[in-house]
């Protein structure tokens, strides 16, 4: 039953009161090939923040590259004037172990208000997101709407206006360069953001990036909210507008309440939009709720709810003509269907459009919620509940013991426990010598009791995944997963945990504080000759590659930029011991940005020019580190008969979409201290080599037996066995190639280490020239 709400009627501030986005810009907000920079957006916030009852505006931090990292809280003055109060009612319903009785546990249901997070602007290029919320921020403040007014006293509404400022400014500034030239709308030729590209909403549960870390801390965990609305666009030529369901499958350690409660939700707010008369809702496609990579509050009691809204040329308009156009996973573009019964009929398609359905989504979102508000908390509640009560089928905990071998695996040992700790999990250290499950666990080792209210964040991220097979019809080739398939952080890191089904009742102390992670010491790899190492940071950088400069920044290791530019001007032995190309294919690395593309400063790749070099470099007694892509182009460039066994195979018969596979190493010295057997990141691509060169050595393989670790393989026999790291003498110098990925999303630990000694020419397994 829905509880009267006790605040009071909010007064809606005057007109004058409340900053006007368009008279504050000086354009309308959503206008076709205007678009509002961060600095504009954030001042404007500011300036709401001072003038609106409604609204408080905190700075909580600086993003990577130093601008402000906002969060907003919006609801009506009544609740403005007990924010702490409402704070505390979340912190305490999110536990269960804090509520004393029945009678509290109620009368704090009905004192508490719906919390609801809105998500913007990860993705910069998507740029709706961060429009649209300026356009929502303005319509809550100031708004004397009924229904308004009832989402302002039922509702507390968390609002992040970007989660990737620095990429907000610079999409903004990239294409207001170049508006009305042939290059407009022509694409950012560097990361958007600074280390992540894309990647940054694949970070929710390694937490490596600092948006990610303030979001969690300021958003999620701060308030505890039922239900988080995460503000997207999509490719333009198919749907309008995706919400939930999802499609499967999904990750098996959410509860069952909540996947009820986002279908729910998902299908209320695209029957309400449908109603408005607005063409092009999907549900129940495209996107699954697999990887908690992209789902925290999932495992937090509240329902995330993606919005992806079909994106035109960044802010200049397209059209579309009437007729056949693709749709995607689970739908027809032009058929009407039961989860996509009013297609678009085509037209245009810009801006305007895209801020519009925005904030009428969130609207109805924020409208169906405060309705129910009584039902949104309590059934967060009630996944607390059975989280702290324990789900029957899976272990009462997970042990890590303080082995020597954990205990030396400072950097995969502090990485896990942090990643938990700073999603909420307790984790607490034996005091003494215990035995568990029939085993002896030293004292110091780490306990991780899964009975408590975010044990399935535990769980799902310390099991081994098991994705199942999905076909496009029997026999047929594999459904492709939305992303990847495997996350489990012990094979990840090296760190070996053990489930137990029954925890006894040994004596633990407090839980830990997430500690920092022990990044490897250039000095204690290196000693101390740290090569000279040389990333070749192209304008078309992979994501690969600027994970790989957070890992060599957040270590402190040293390194040169080079641009094509550089490898063209050649003398590269005067700069660098060691090029790194990170996964970007041959072609990407030789021609690059197409010519016509962007202005002539941006296009263009290697060339022949740096072709030679590269060459010179290596053959005077230099090293070149190639990853995935870039094998072919050094292969290609040095004749080396080494080729990738399964570039031609049908996806029926070999498909690894984002898995974690076992790697057995060769006897040789670059393995010394390292195990026999451990992990490879395998995914779409990524290569396994057939080798008929006698130069070339062989130093890992993908294992014989038990290939597949986590995740999920098709035809892994394969790969089974074949080469997946090798070494190659050319002249003076050297050449590795790797064909699994040593840095996948700065998550997998394990490969760092691989990665570290494949750049230490000491480590070579050739003989000396």
């Amino acid at each position: 039953m829905l509880v009267a709400a006790t605040a009071a009627a909010t007064a809606a501030p005057s007109a004058g009161q409340v900053p006007e986005p368009e008279s504050w810009l000086g354009f309308p907000l959503g206008a076709d090939r205007r678009l509002a920079d961060w600095e504009e957006i954030s001042s404007w916030y500011d300036a709401l923040g001072s003038a609106s009852p409604r609204v408080s505006v905190d700075t909580v931090g600086t993003s990577t590259r130093g601008r402000p990292f906002l969060v907003v809280t919006i609801t009506s003055a009544e609740n403005q004037s007990r924010l702490p109060r409402l704070q505390e009612i979340q912190q305490q319903l999110a536990d269960p172990r804090r509520i004393s009785s029945g009678a509290r546990r109620d009368a704090l249901l009905s004192e508490a208000r719906g919390v609801v997070l809105l998500t913007h602007g990860i993705h910069s290029t998507e740029v709706g997101s961060a429009q649209a919320a300026v356009r929502i921020a303005h319509r809550l403040a100031a708004s004397d709407d009924p229904a308004v007014r009832r989402i302002l006293d039922e509702l507390v509404v968390v609002q992040i206006p970007s989660l990737n400022p620095d990429g907000t400014q610079w999409v903004t500034d990239w294409y207001e360069r170049f508006v009305g030239t042939p290059f407009e709308a022509a694409p950012l030729p560097w990361l958007y953001h600074y280390y992540t590209g894309h990647d940054n909403n694949r970070d929710w549960y390694a937490f490596t990036q600092i948006e990610t870390r303030l979001a969690v801390e300021h958003g999620h965990d701060a308030w505890r909210p039922h239900v988080v609305h995460d503000v997207h666009q999509m490719s333009g030529d198919g749907a309008r507008l995706f919400l939930p369901p999802y499609v499967d499958p999904w990750e098996p350690n959410v509860d069952p309440a909540l996947v009820a409660s986002v279908n729910r939700l998902g299908m209320e707010v695209a029957a309400a939009l449908t109603r408005e008369g607005r063409e092009g809702v999907v549900v129940n496609a495209i996107y699954d709720a697999w990887s908690p990579a992209r789902a925290y509050s999932h495992y937090r009691g509240g329902a995330r709810i993606l919005g992806e809204s079909a994106s035109a040329e960044l802010a200049t308009p397209v059209r579309m003509p009437e007729g056949p156009r693709p749709g995607g996973r689970g739908y027809d573009a032009t058929a009407p269907s039961w989860n996509h019964p009013a297609p678009w009929s085509g037209g245009r398609w810009g801006l305007p459009e895209i801020v519009d359905q925005m904030e009428a989504t969130a609207i109805a979102l924020l409208e169906s919620v405060a309705r129910d508000r009584r039902t949104w908390v309590e059934t967060s509640v009630e996944i607390a509940e059975r989280a702290v009560a324990g789900w029957s089928g899976r272990p009462d905990a997970w042990v890590i013991p303080a082995t020597s071998g954990n205990l030396a695996n400072r950097t995969g040992l502090t990485y896990l426990l942090r990643a938990l700790t700073l999603g909420g999990v307790e984790i607490r250290r034996t005091s003494s010598p215990v035995t568990i499950d029939g085993e002896r666990v030293p004292p110091g080792s780490w306990v991780i009791a899964l009975r408590q209210p975010y044990g399935s964040f535990a769980h799902a991220l310390m099991q081994r995944q098991s994705y199942p097979d999905l076909r496009e019809y029997p026999g047929g080739p594999p459904r492709r997963p939305y992303d990847v398939t495997a996350h489990t952080l012990p094979l990840l890191t090296g760190v070996y945990a053990r489930a137990v089904d029954r925890l006894p009742d040994v004596p633990l102390g407090a839980a830990i504080a997430p500690p920092q992670i022990a990044f490897p010491d250039p000095r204690a790899v290196f000693g101390d000759s740290v090569p000279r190492i040389g990333y070749h940071k192209s304008h078309a950088e992979p994501m690969e590659g600027g994970w790989t400069r957070w890992l060599f920044d957040s270590m402190g290791l040293p390194y040169d930029t080079l641009s094509n530019a550089d490898l063209r001007a050649g003398e590269l032995r005067d700069r660098v011991d060691v090029l790194l190309l990170q996964s970007q294919s041959a072609a990407s690395i030789l021609d690059g940005i197409a010519p016509g593309t962007l202005p002539a400063a941006w296009t263009g790749g290697v060339g022949e020019a740096g072709q030679r070099a590269i060459r010179d470099f290596v053959r005077q007694g230099g090293r070149v580190v190639a990853i995935e892509e870039s094998t072919e182009f050094v292969s290609d460039l040095f004749d080396l008969r080494v080729r990738n066994v399964v570039e031609r195979l049908p996806e029926r018969d070999f498909f690894v979409p984002g898995s974690i596979l076992g790697l057995e190493f060769e006897p040789t010295r670059f393995v010394e201290g390292l195990p026999d057997r451990d992990v490879a990141w395998f995914w779409t691509s990524s290569r396994a080599f057939e080798v008929t060169d006698p130069s070339v050595r062989v130093l890992a393989r993908y294992a014989t037996n038990g290939l597949l670790e986590s995740g999920w393989a098709l035809g892994e026999r394969a790969i089974a066995g074949r080469p997946a790291l090798v070494e190659a003498r050319i002249g003076r110098g050297s050449v590795v190639l790797f064909g699994y990925q040593p840095n996948y999303r700065a998550q997998s630990v394990t490969g760092w280490r691989h990665l570290l000694r494949a750049l230490d020419p000491r480590r070579s397994t050739l003989p000396p020239v």
